[in-house]
């Protein structure tokens, strides 16, 4: 008989005693941010799968039923066709219906009539840093691997193999490795935000993914034209600074411009009367403040129709029109 009252036991105290262990489901021992991970790798991890080409190997994310999947164009490396296995084993051949070296993007199809699990493709445009990412791939050949981290940076730029810059690239710190490239990086809400795509190497905690929207726009356009169309005016440039005196004359809120410095005597922009020097502020009406979003302008919506580009010469604001043309693959 216990003698001390504080030892007793009432009907509702555990029967195995103070600190022994309670029967609790496996969900009520995750924390939140368990939860939050382990739910979205649920939703997208069936939808992942291990690229196999000639010669290396990467990962990829089935977006349609019908076997359309995204991966790096790095990781097809000219291939015509990649050998996937999905997450319950099953091996399928895709076709690789094009891919776009500016954006390191490919887009695949399965051959066989079959029906996939496909992921979800988010607005990157609604990230905020901080927010969880988590990346889903086939690391060092680890297949259907998961790590997680958070977004650290919004609108980087990175060069792409084909010299150019690809824009509104998401920065992760969330761990990834050779083999990773072409797979997700996923929201806590189960979305792709991202398609993983680089590393730099030698740095920890620095990794890259390829903005969903991005993925969305080049997708999109392989899916309907076998590439990515791409408005071409004949002209390089740089981001410069508008000198303060003429923003305030012409009544400028932009600081910055993108200067016209070289000019393709046989383009569209000579044809149109542009020069070397110019500052270009505008193009078809909406605004233009760095090379970034000169570039972005220039999309197929442009092609072989006439275009208003709106520039600084000296200290006079003037107006042109161009009609840019269809960019050739290089």
């Amino acid at each position: 008989m216990l003698d001390d009252p504080f030892l007793t036991l009432d009907a509702d105290s555990d029967p195995h005693g103070p600190g022994a262990p309670s029967e609790v489901s496996d969900d009520e021992n995750l924390d939140a941010y368990s939860r939050a991970i382990t739910r979205a790798v649920d939703i997208v991890g069936p939808s992942v799968v291990r690229v196999d080409v000639r010669g290396g190997a990467g990962s990829g994310v089935i977006i349609s039923a019908d076997g359309l999947t995204l991966t790096n164009s790095h990781v097809v490396n000219g291939a015509r066709s990649v050998s996937l296995t999905t997450l319950d084993g099953r091996q399928l051949t895709a076709r690789v219906l094009g891919d776009d070296p500016d954006t390191d993007l490919a887009l695949l199809r399965v051959e066989a009539d079959v029906e996939l699990p496909a992921a979800k493709l988010g607005d990157s445009a609604k990230l905020k840093r901080g927010q969880i990412a988590i990346a889903i791939g086939n690391p060092l050949g680890f297949d259907a691997t998961v790590t997680a981290g958070v977004v650290s940076a919004l609108g980087r730029s990175l060069r792409a193999k084909s010299g150019r810059r690809i824009e509104d690239v998401v920065q992760t710190d969330a761990a990834l490795n050779p083999g990773n490239s072409g797979g997700p990086l996923v929201s806590s809400a189960g979305e792709v935000i991202g398609v993983n795509t680089a590393i730099i190497m030698g740095a920890q905690g620095i990794c890259f993914a390829v903005a969903a929207n991005t993925a969305h726009v080049v997708a999109g356009e392989i899916a309907r034209h076998g590439r990515v169309r791409r408005a071409y005016i004949g002209v390089a440039a740089a981001t410069t600074p508008i000198p303060r005196r003429i923003a305030l004359t012409q009544g400028l809120t932009q600081t910055h411009a993108a200067q016209l410095v070289e000019i393709d005597q046989a383009g569209p922009a000579a044809q149109a009367g542009l020069l070397t020097g110019d500052l270009v502020i505008a193009l078809d009406g909406k605004p233009v403040s760095d090379v970034a979003e000169f570039l972005r302008a220039l999309d197929a919506d442009k092609i072989n129709r006439a275009v208003s580009i709106d520039f600084l010469r000296r200290s006079q604001r003037l107006r042109l029109w161009i009609g840019p043309t269809e960019r050739r693959a290089t």
